[in-house]
């Protein structure tokens, strides 16, 4: 084991000392909501998003191997600069996760995605974040066939990350990053690696997923590169102690984390819910983790109140919280506000505004009461829900980071 690599490590051990870090949302992995201008210019009507690219899979068919890399590259090498990793820093972040597509390093003979080119801007990322005192989650967000269906695991509307072939492809892209960023040269910046992003475990075989995915790639680093790397598994969207039999516990090894994603969002009652039930359900995100046998950090949460950022459930997909929502499957939405002029600051109300901050300041309280906290995401091309940017430009996210307006919501 790498004595340096453990006490890198535990300089996160405590909630005196937690993670506060930013996701570095729609730069190696599309998100249609997060850069819309990508995918706007597919747009043939006014009325309807036939025709716009779903997920960053069809973007590249749509638009074939060469114009895809054209763009893919002017989006790679402007999205994100160092400048964006110093203000991170100055603004007392002390982390980012970086999610990448297992499609920067390998792909199917059918994929028409982009490949080979992301993982050049990861490992700059990385320099970038250690000239600004970063560190750095590296987070496989997309696995061969989806995990999840989401966009933002590059293939929409599929789940077929467990079949032979693209289990086996997915293991052999885990197994070059972990081996990669668990190397000397890099653990003093890459504090962890999370070994996939949301997999919907309710969609898969839980069994299979662990003993053929995720042990594999934990014997991989402990017996194979003999590294003390923290590994780090997403909670598949199970209940909290769902994990705490798997792999060594806490009070073995901090090297294992579970990375719990909260949002009240993404259903009718959830948007529809009472403020103060809003706040009381953050709250309760920070108690659930504490008898956990491994470590936690919540690895995605947002300030968000509404869904009415554009193509945030999707392109074509509309919004839950203006009664828009279409997704079939008998998946249904009510009118409970307008979304109209959404992403101008001056259309808030105030009510909107200071409940936004007593929001976001429920919920860092709340993760700090174990292992910290990582907000999604960091900027957008247009959403103030979703930019932590414009959030802070606004003030609707604390500055300095320990800065509480409405202290004491969850004692």
């Amino acid at each position: 084991m790498h004595e340096k690599n453990e006490k890198r490590f535990y300089n996160y051990d405590t909630p005196q000392n937690p993670i506060r870090g930013v996701n570095i949302g729609g730069w190696l992995v599309l998100e249609p909501y997060i850069t819309p201008s990508l995918f706007e210019a597919f747009r043939t009507n006014n009325y309807n998003d036939d025709g716009i690219p779903v997920d960053e899979y069809h973007y590249c068919e749509q638009l074939g191997y060469d114009e895809a890399k054209s763009r893919l590259e002017q989006h790679w090498s402007s999205f994100y600069t160092e400048k964006d990793f110093a203000n991170i820093a100055s603004q007392g972040f002390n982390l980012v996760r970086i999610p990448i597509g297992y499609w920067a390093f390998q792909v199917l003979p059918t994929d028409p995605y982009v490949s080979e080119i992301q993982e050049h801007y990861l490992d700059q990322a990385i320099q970038w974040a250690e000239n600004n005192g970063l560190k750095v989650w590296v987070d496989l967000h997309g696995a061969v066939g989806s995990q999840n269906g989401f966009d933002n695991s590059g293939l929409r509307d599929c789940i077929k990350f467990l079949e032979e072939e693209n289990l086996n492809v997915t293991n052999s892209v885990l197994n070059y990053v972990l081996t990669k960023y668990s190397d000397e040269k890099y653990l003093d910046t890459v504090i962890g690696i999370e070994l996939i992003n949301e997999p919907l475990g309710e969609a898969l075989d839980m069994d299979k997923m662990k003993n053929d995915y995720l042990l594999p790639a934990y014997n991989h680093v402990r017996n194979n590169l003999n590294s003390n790397q923290v590994i780090i598994i997403h909670d598949a969207f199970q209940p909290y102690n769902y994990w705490d039999d798997f792999l060594p516990p806490s009070g073995e090894s901090w090297g294992v984390t579970i990375d719990h994603h909260h949002y009240q969002v993404f259903a009718p009652d959830q948007l529809d819910n009472q403020f103060e039930n809003k706040i009381h359900t953050a709250c309760e995100w920070g108690n659930g983790v504490l008898d956990e046998s491994h470590w936690s950090v919540a690895g995605e949460f947002s300030a968000a109140l509404t869904d009415c950022t554009k193509w945030l459930n999707g392109v074509g997909v509309g919004h839950r919280y203006d009664g828009s929502f279409n997704r079939g499957e008998g998946q249904t939405s009510y009118y409970i506000g307008s979304c109209e002029d959404n992403e101008n600051i001056f259309s808030w109300s105030e009510e909107r505004k200071v409940n936004t901050r007593k929001f976001v300041e429920a919920e860092l309280d709340a993760f700090e009461k174990r292992g910290g906290w990582i907000i999604w995401c960091y900027k957008t091309e247009t959403s103030i829900e979703w930019g932590v940017d414009r959030l802070i430009a606004n003030g609707l996210f604390p500055q300095p980071i320990t800065d509480r307006q409405y202290p004491g919501q969850c004692d």
